[in-house]
């Protein structure tokens, strides 16, 4: 509901107080004083007072004179009483702004009522005006988008700063200018698009993509909508604009060029998690049928009468064939889930100064057509933070070298004049307001990237970042968005597989970090490896002890749902000396324990990824019937499932030597 007007009264003969009380108090909320100085200090403690009814001959301060001070304080509306015909005192008032209405004493009752009420509304509205205003210029101030109210002609009635920026100049400039006369030429066909659609359908918005100078795009939104209630006196209008009619509008320019980037590597992380359970998968499947090729191939070399010239080098040809099939199925595996990562403190500084020798013989030894590049190469490491500034990064250092291996052979191949690898590492912290941008100080910093800041993907805390910088033929923000997929290459057929940045994205994020790319065409590339620090440096784990020699004469149960991988575990196994029972899978294995008791095996070599019951499973029931018993996991995957962490593990594809190690292994634990 809302509440009444208030009006004070002021008048010093308290009799004309009475009567004016007694026509006003059914409507009004009143206040009365017959001093003017009184008044003033109601006035100070009263901003709620809508309208002043002073007397203006009064003794100790005329009225005009008191509504004069109360200017400075309040903006109440102001009606002057007067029973004199001191008409000079009231128009020199009303001409300063002092007084909105007067009337004479005796006044006329049903006049001075709605007088009073015309004055209160009055005042009610231009307090919601002026609130509307303080909105809209704060509005205008900051607001983080570009905002701008147009007449019905299309032409600027304001406009905050961001929005001029867009167009290069300032507020003042735009005011009284059309959108067309500000916009780019080459963007006017979707600018008189966009209008269409919002006189069409009084709202439309589009995003539209910026080149910048760099070879980058920035992204904006436009949001225009029409006003259909005119905004009057709120917006005011901008020199010489006649309003005119139809509708007045507004014009939201938003940069979004951050979240498209966000959503962008969005569809990368899945597009990559999506492949990674692909190759997983494919590798799988794939592990098996090269565990039964290589163990053939193997078993039939060692059977039978010795294998003439010819027939042997068919069989190692094959061999050879196959070992190449599981390294790049092992590529498949790391870049889906890197497995048998040693993650322990790594000094990154010293990792980088022993292998700068290495790293330069790789990069030179690439290049196969023999010629002699119009420049030499030379790996830079002058970049390195400090001694004593970089904390140990908590990673494998194998692959941490091997990464970098690819990356150095990578820069060297964009270069084919030579030129300089720049090796660099820094210390940086990541929390949930801090953006770091580690592309701000290189030489293609402008350029199209992936991932132009650091902490969107990485967990708060210290990371050490490795950075690996060239200056060869850069890359296209098509090539850029594609650089992580596995058999995607750029390289002519035979100088590369696709697989090494794959599996350095795969081996970086499964340590906990990230990895950032900044390229320019002509330029060259920046990679930038984000490396979690090792919070708590444990000391290294003494070296194993040997291994036992294998015994022999063992009784093993085989258990694999591939009938060709479980053939030649068994063939490996009797190979070997030891006798072999054979299941289908983990409910056979268990079936084929009970039909055995007393007597159980002396050892169970079992799959981990079989239908209706896995390796896991079965696993769990064999020790919990029997106890102690030995088992030897053979998978497939590049991760131990569910497996206890304590499960012994034989790789797909493998050796008869190899599977003969692990049985030692197995047995003597």
């Amino acid at each position: 509901m809302t509440a009444r007007p208030v009006v004070l009264l002021v008048d010093d003969e308290p009799e004309i107080l009475v009567a004016l009380s007694d026509l006003l108090e059914e409507s009004f909320t009143i206040l009365s004083t017959t001093s003017p100085a009184e008044a003033l200090d109601i006035l100070a403690r009263r901003p709620d007072v809508d309208v002043i009814v002073s007397d203006q001959r009064m003794p100790e301060m005329g009225g005009d004179v008191m509504l004069a001070r109360a200017r400075a304080f309040c903006d109440a509306q102001a009606i002057l009483l007067t029973g004199y015909a001191d008409i000079g005192a009231v128009a020199a008032a009303l001409n300063q702004g002092r007084i909105s209405f007067y009337s004479h004493k005796p006044w006329d009752g049903d006049a001075l009522r709605a007088m009073i009420v015309q004055a209160a509304h009055r005042h009610r509205l231009e307090g919601e005006l002026h609130t509307e205003r303080m909105l809209l210029h704060g509005l205008l101030r900051n607001l983080r988008s570009g905002l701008a109210f147009k007449d019905p002609q299309g032409r600027f009635i304001r406009i905050n700063r961001q929005a001029a920026a867009f167009y290069g100049r300032d507020e003042a400039a735009c005011l009284g200018q059309r959108e067309e006369d500000l916009t780019d030429p080459a963007q006017l066909p979707a600018l008189r698009a966009a209008e269409a659609r919002m006189a069409a359908e009084g709202k439309d918005e589009d995003i539209v993509a910026f080149p910048t100078p760099g070879g980058g795009t920035v992204w904006r939104e436009f949001t225009r909508a029409r006003l259909d209630a005119n905004p009057g006196a709120a917006l005011g209008a901008a020199p010489g604009a006649n309003p005119g009619s139809g509708s007045h509008s507004v014009l939201i320019n938003r940069d979004i060029t951050r979240q498209r980037e966000m959503e962008a590597r969005l569809r990368q992380a899945e597009k990559m998690q999506a492949l990674g359970t692909m190759a997983g998968g494919i590798a799988h499947d794939f592990n098996n049928l090269l565990t039964a090729v290589m163990g053939s191939l193997e078993l039939a070399a060692d059977t039978g009468p010795p294998l003439d010239s010819r027939t042997a080098r068919l069989l190692d040809n094959a061999m050879a064939a196959a070992r190449r099939g599981a390294d790049l199925t092992r590529r498949l595996l790391n870049f889906s889930r890197p497995r048998d990562l040693s993650l322990q403190p790594v000094d990154v500084n010293a990792l980088l100064r022993n292998m700068r020798d290495l790293l330069m013989q790789a990069v030179t030894a690439r290049r196969r057509d023999g010629a002699a590049p119009r420049m030499p190469f030379a790996i830079d490491v002058g970049g390195l933070a400090p001694d004593g500034t970089l904390p140990p990064a908590r990673t494998d250092a194998g692959q941490l070298e091997l990464a970098l291996l690819n990356l150095c052979i990578n820069a060297g191949d964009a270069m084919p004049d030579g030129g300089t690898i720049a090796l660099s590492t820094r210390p940086i912290h990541i929390d949930g307001s801090h953006i770091d941008n580690p592309h701000t100080d290189t030489p293609h910093g402008d350029g199209p990237r992936i991932g132009d800041s650091a902490g969107g993907d990485l967990a708060p805390g210290p990371y050490v970042v490795v950075s690996v910088a060239d200056q060869g033929t850069g890359m296209s923000p098509e090539t850029l968005a594609r650089i992580f997929e596995p058999f995607f290459t750029t390289k002519d057929v035979g100088r590369g597989t696709g697989l090494g940045l794959s599996m350095i994205y795969g081996f970086i994020r499964h340590v906990g970090g990230d990895v950032r790319v900044a390229s320019t065409l002509g330029q060259g590339t920046r990679v930038d490896l984000y490396l979690p620090v090792q919070q708590d440096a444990a000391t290294p784990a003494p070296p194993p002890p040997p291994e036992p020699p294998a015994p022999r004469g063992l009784l093993a149960l085989v258990v694999d749902d591939e009938d060709a991988v479980r053939a030649v575990t068994a063939g490996f196994l009797r190979g070997m000396g030891h006798r072999t029972i054979e299941a289908t899978g983990g409910e056979a294995a268990l079936s084929r324990l009970s039909d055995m008791e007393p007597d159980i095996p002396d050892l169970v070599v079992m799959d981990v990824m079989m239908p209706r019951m896995g390796g896991e499973e079965a696993a769990r029931r064999i020790r919990a019937r029997y106890p102690g018993t030995p088992i030897l996991f053979l998978t497939g995957y590049a991760d131990n499932a569910d497996l206890p962490d304590d499960a012994l593990i034989l790789r797909k594809p493998f050796t008869q030597a190899e599977l003969s190690e692990y049985v030692a292994r197995a047995i003597g634990s």
